[in-house]
């Protein structure tokens, strides 16, 4: 009798418009889960909480795709291409300590850009970066040292960044130096590279089954991405 009077108010508690849809239980907890408890605030909120130099759009975005791939993801990395390369474009959030662990520079690829980065690639030797939501993979020590390799979900806008060799690293082109001498960063083949200085902590922070959102307000990437729209197809993406 208990659990039929708990069960009861439960559902006096929902509002009209969850009483009126089909009595489906996976659309029902799919619903509820996708609801931030009371008192808790949503995650993109959350994110320019801990980040309030980034443009809100990226964050928001960032928050969206994130919430459709993997709702119980610890780490995410949210790189806003939409700033110019001499601020700090890059930060690293702890999702479940609610804790912002990096804000740094981070460089674009030859191919996009000179101090602001405009234009993007999936194609190989493009020498551009890639927006979008990544899953990061391990981590290992090649050509440009420790490195952290990437896994683009999105098809035709990310998804050859495994074969492009699209890996974080740290290169000594990025630093405030460089911007005193040059006006800007310096520039890799795509890869997005930090300072020497937190290439250790900040790939450690990230490996293995991650997340890095790469941002730019690209019209077509905006309206046809399978996880901003949650999109049937994102569900198989981010499982592959």
């Amino acid at each position: 009798m208990a659990l039929r009077l708990n069960v009861a108010a439960l559902l006096c508690s929902l509002p009209l418009t969850l009483l009126t849809l089909p009595l489906h239980a996976a659309s029902f907890f799919s619903h509820v889960a996708s609801t931030p408890p009371p008192g808790v605030m949503p995650l993109n909120h959350q994110l320019l909480q801990l980040a309030p130099q980034a443009t809100p759009a990226a964050l928001r975005l960032a928050a969206q795709a994130l919430n459709c791939a993997d709702p119980n993801a610890e780490r995410l990395a949210v790189i806003d291409y939409s700033l110019p390369s001499t601020e700090p474009r890059l930060w690293v959030f702890d999702l479940r300590q609610h804790k912002l662990l990096f804000e740094e520079l981070v460089s674009h690829g030859q191919g996009s850009g000179d101090a602001q980065a405009e234009l993007f690639s999936n194609t190989p030797d493009s020498h551009q970066s890639s927006i979008g939501l990544f899953r990061t993979m391990n981590s290992y020590y090649g050509r440009n040292g420790y490195s952290l390799r990437l896994q683009g979900l999105e098809p035709n806008i990310n998804d050859l960044a495994f074969e492009r060799a699209i890996v974080i690293h740290g290169a000594d082109y990025v630093s405030d130096a460089f911007i005193a001498q040059t006006g800007r960063l310096g520039r890799s083949h795509g890869c997005p590279a930090v300072r020497e200085d937190v290439t250790y902590p900040l790939i450690d922070s990230l490996k293995e089954d991650q997340y890095v959102f790469a941002y730019y307000p690209d019209a077509e990437w905006l309206a046809t991405s399978a996880f901003l729209g949650c999109t049937a197809a994102a569900t198989h993406l981010a499982r592959r």
